[in-house]
């Protein structure tokens, strides 16, 4: 380790990253179709960035052979523990850099790659990455071959070298980069935008099939967070989540808000006076951006339910007046949903989420306002 420094290789890869980002135009890239690829130690150093970077420093897939990916002692190789953390690193250390212990939605799809009887990695580290990256739904593939050890890369003597090269040449090939000059569309949102409830919510989620509709020269991607408010003194506000710092990280062209329905809730709903100035501090954030985007403002979709949780009457007598009125104030188009998805009970299974059917209402609704930029399918209120 270069002075005993964890972060200098961490940064020099987040340089490269950088770097190849910034000099897409001069070398011909694609910003959206940069990876990492790390063999042994070297792959823990790829896994990093791909669990740890901020998101204009991720990689957009990475590739893994015989990788490195914990720090726990009972199955990482001690001399990458030892050299990165320390032989008496703590356990939090040991955390921090188990990267199997930090992937998220969020984490770039991977291609990994062991040989079973390798005596130097034990293959248990791709394993967990693996079943880390299938829990968050993130596209991964697993190859473990019957030998080779440890360090074959593309030696000729590897038996399984042209086996090899097929199945990463048909992974690569299984995934379609968004276009270099696609427009960068986020749905912002809770649950609804998430997929809640949706069995294959990265084929079936409202922003998916937006995204499908929208075709390729469109790029379409998801930050909703389950259970969050607009407020942000109600239980749990999307403005401290993660998810609305990628959103502004992502430097959209298009940004859809569907905000409300937790709101509802009568101990978030005590909070009312803070609404339109909450949904002006979101506005105003994507509005400072360097892409000034188009931002639609969505009534949220009916609720078919009231009471002391989510309740319709407080969305459709309160919360989307006010909606309307921050519209109005900024010149930005609405989006109803609500009613779009008005007598469609059938499509609410819990009477709060669509299902597969619903989230399609709800694409197609979204769909026909950027299609008509706010002139037929949204209004300015």
């Amino acid at each position: 380790m270069p002075h005993g420094d964890r972060t200098l290789p961490i940064s020099d890869a987040e340089a490269a990253m950088k770097m190849a980002r910034d000099s897409a135009d001069v070398w011909n890239l694609n910003p959206y179709d940069i990876g990492i690829m790390g063999s042994s130690a070297g792959g823990h150093l790829a896994s990093t960035i791909a669990t740890h970077a901020r998101p204009e420093l991720r990689p957009n897939f990475q590739i893994l052979f015989y990788p490195v990916i914990t720090m726990d002692k009972s199955y990482t190789h001690i001399g990458s523990h030892d050299n990165l953390l320390g032989k008496d690193a703590s356990a939090e250390l040991e955390t921090e850099f188990s990267n199997e212990k930090q992937v998220t939605k969020e984490t770039p799809c991977a291609f990994i790659a062991y040989s079973d009887d390798d005596k130097t990695v034990p293959p248990a580290n791709g394993v967990n990455y693996y079943l880390g990256l299938h829990k968050n739904h993130v596209p991964a593939v697993l190859h473990i071959y019957a030998s080779g050890g440890h360090g074959w890369g593309i030696r000729e003597n590897f038996i399984y070298k042209n086996e090899m090269l097929n199945d990463l040449s048909a992974w690569l090939r299984s995934f379609k980069a968004p276009r270099k000059d696609a427009v960068r569309v986020a749905c912002v949102g809770n649950s609804i935008t998430y997929g809640a409830g949706i069995k294959n919510r990265s084929h079936d989620s409202y922003p998916s099939v937006l995204g499908r509709l929208l075709g390729d020269k469109y790029w379409v991607k998801n930050f909703g967070v389950s259970a969050r408010t607009m407020l942000n003194k109600g239980d749990r506000p999307y403005m401290k989540e993660q998810a609305y710092q990628q959103a502004l990280a992502f430097n959209p062209n298009i940004v859809v808000i569907k905000l409300g329905t937790n709101d509802s809730k009568s101990f978030n709903w005590v909070h009312k006076a803070d609404f339109i100035k909450d949904t002006q501090t979101m506005i105003d954030a994507f509005k400072a951006l360097p892409s000034q985007p188009e931002i639609y403002l969505c009534y949220p979709s009916k609720a078919y339910l009231t009471g002391e949780s989510i309740n319709d009457d407080i969305i459709s007598k309160e919360i989307i007046p006010m909606i309307k009125k921050v519209a109005k104030k900024n010149k930005l188009p609405v989006i109803d949903l609500h009613s779009a998805m008005d007598g469609m009970p059938e499509l609410f299974p819990d009477h709060i989420h669509p299902n597969e059917e619903g989230a399609k209402v709800m694409a197609k609704a979204v769909y026909d306002a950027i299609k008509n930029k706010g002139n037929e399918g949204a209004d300015r209120d």
